[in-house]
């Protein structure tokens, strides 16, 4: 790398243009600290152009040098004539020397470099080189994500949106997969309640042919919360038994009506009368605790009332 050591005038660095900004990082209050009491230990390198510079790295540390009204600073400046993709690896090496990058610098860092490279396979050896994925499966994955709306993104850098989930919300509707990424927040979900909510949701828009975002600005869905006598997991509990509700309300009315007839049978905790899986056949399937053949005994007679029992007729003659 040809530069050379220079004090510029800082209103001579155009802060604004982001050609070659990594960083998804905006705070600087640690690096003022930093630049007030020992004084700048990795020097900003610029890049001329027609008016001023163009900032390659040290965008956070400039804007820290603003704040702290400093007049001049000084910098490294690369000749006028260096290529861009020289910059660009510049950058992308500064951010990744310091610490790793995220999966949205990582993806800003991908589509930089990604008009410079014909082949994803050698792509990945350069990416490789700088510490970055080099796996072109996973290469094309981060490459969409710096493209998806900001709530999305954020979700992701929150740690509550994974790589998997962004890419499944980025494909629907820009308004629907901003309305997920801010539930997502809001419940802080595992992925595992993130698929089941978002598959029973798109089931619904299918189901009743109304749009996604329809269905989780639901009153009753707004209702839960923004419920403050409900803790999170309250909330989770609940939405999700509306959402499953909602999409199987055949089976969920066949769940009551077993439920109310099996109060009635009060088989007690030494018995359980299992249904078939969603209420489909007609095979159940009864359970029998015991210790001892004293105790089995006694289930027989538990058994020889619940035959008798009229509810049980109830459950058993269900139309399928």
């Amino acid at each position: 790398m040809r530069c050379k050591q220079k004090i510029v005038k800082l209103s001579l660095i155009d802060s604004k243009d982001d050609s070659f900004r990594i960083t998804t990082q905006t705070n600087v209050d640690h690096l003022m600290d930093s630049i007030h009491h020992v004084g700048m230990l990795n020097l900003p390198l610029l890049v001329e152009k027609e008016t001023g510079y163009k900032i390659v790295c040290g965008f956070r540390r400039i804007e820290a040098c603003r704040r702290l009204n400093r007049a001049d600073l000084e910098v490294r400046i690369l000749e006028s004539h260096t290529k861009q993709l020289e910059c660009i690896t510049y950058a992308i090496t500064d951010n990744s020397l310091q610490r790793p990058l995220n999966l949205i610098e990582q993806s800003i860092s991908i589509n930089l470099l990604f008009p410079f490279f014909k082949e994803v396979s050698v792509l990945g050896q350069e990416l490789s080189a700088m510490g970055l994925p080099e796996n072109p499966s996973i290469i094309k994955k981060i490459k969409e994500l710096c493209h998806l709306p900001e709530s999305i993104q954020n979700g992701i850098l929150s740690n509550t949106i994974s790589l998997a989930m962004a890419l499944e919300l980025g494909r629907l509707q820009q308004n629907a997969g901003e309305g997920f990424a801010k539930l997502f927040k809001t419940l802080k979900l595992s992925l595992n309640k993130q698929k089941e909510i978002l598959t029973l949701v798109k089931e619904i828009s299918l189901r009743e042919d109304i749009p996604i975002l329809k269905v989780i600005k639901n009153g009753r869905v707004q209702k839960i919360l923004a419920n403050k006598d409900l803790d999170r997991n309250q909330k989770i509990r609940k939405i999700r038994i509306y959402l499953k509700q909602r999409r199987f309300p055949v089976i969920t009315a066949a769940e009551k009506e077993f439920e109310s007839h099996l109060k009635k049978l009060k088989i007690g905790s030494e018995t359980k009368l299992i249904p078939p899986d969603n209420f489909e056949g007609t095979t159940y399937i009864l359970k029998l605790f015991f210790k001892n053949l004293t105790e089995l005994k006694d289930r027989q007679s538990s058994i020889d009332a619940l035959i008798k029992n009229p509810s049980l007729n109830k459950i058993l003659d269900r139309p399928n």
